[in-house]
């Protein structure tokens, strides 16, 4: 029996969309310890460039950034030659392209007797718009990637695709519906896939990170005038075992063991990483 460690995954392949963010560029520091070769594939070609440049760096690792829009197939087809030419074939994808907007999150958490009257701040002043960007941009966002980036897996007939889903595909939080039906949609779509590409070598998986303070959500949990947590983001920390919010290298381990051989017999599964949210009823 050889011993266990992520040796497989030297040298290997891989494409991160999103990787240019915080969680993003967590994994692809992860995933350079280890000496994958990581391309960052964003649609801000100066951002992923800075982020792979600063990853090459501390880890002498090969991580190059990629300009592609990941809603937009000929775009990812663009990229995905460039990729081919610069790395080689792609053996690994992870999507972790997604967010959420303000325009698609509601300023009450429930509709009241005393807020009935201000209808614009609860669901029914949700703009439309607002709602298709997030849901394209965390489905969509994850369906055209994989449609794209997976075909040299599918003539090697070995790969794996990694989707990046939410606690709130689990329990949908208050504030947030668009993202929460999308990141349930991961779930729904990661384990649909894993079934259709099982029998030619792909498998596909998914993590689920509990709550860690990013971008996108930085102005519901935190206060700006204070630096303290919102009472969101107190709520949050009280209702996570743990005690805190998740740091980003907390997702490094869970990533490295799906995409490594180490898991060669899993998939179609979602694995949260959630400091003990989702095994605690409130109580």
């Amino acid at each position: 029996m050889k011993p266990i460690s992520f040796n497989d995954l030297n040298g290997k392949v891989c494409v991160i969309t999103g990787g240019a963010g915080v969680l993003g560029s967590s994994m692809v520091r992860g995933m350079a310890s280890v000496g994958m070769k990581v391309a960052i594939a964003d649609i801000n070609k100066e951002i992923a460039d800075k982020v792979a440049a600063e990853i090459s760096k501390e880890t002498g690792a090969t991580v190059i950034g990629v300009e592609t829009n990941v809603l937009d197939k000929e775009s990812l087809k663009k990229a995905k030659i460039e990729i081919n030419d610069k790395l080689g074939e792609i053996e690994i994808l992870v999507n972790g392209a997604g967010g959420n907007s303000p325009q698609a999150t509601t300023k009450v958490e429930e509709m009241t007797e005393d807020n009935m009257d201000k209808l614009e701040d609860t669901f029914y002043g949700l703009q439309i718009e607002g709602f298709d960007k997030v849901f394209a941009l965390n489905f969509k966002g994850t369906l055209l990637p994989t449609m794209v980036f997976t075909k040299d897996m599918l003539k090697n007939k070995k790969g794996v695709v990694l989707n990046i889903s939410s606690m709130n595909s689990y329990k949908p939080l208050t504030k947030i519906p668009a993202y929460s039906a999308a990141k349930a949609s991961i779930n729904n779509f990661t384990e649909w896939l894993s079934v259709h590409l099982a029998k030619v070598g792909i498998r596909v998986n998914a993590i689920a990170p509990g709550f860690f303070i990013t971008n996108q959500n930085r102005f519901l949990v935190m206060d700006e005038k204070t630096g303290n947590y919102s009472p969101r983001g107190q709520k949050i920390v009280n209702n996570t075992p743990m005690g805190k919010f998740g740091e980003p290298e907390h997702l490094q381990g869970t990533t490295l063991f799906l995409l490594s051989d180490i898991s060669d017999f899993i998939t179609g599964i979602v694995i949260p990483v959630d400091g003990g949210y989702s095994a605690f009823g409130g109580v």
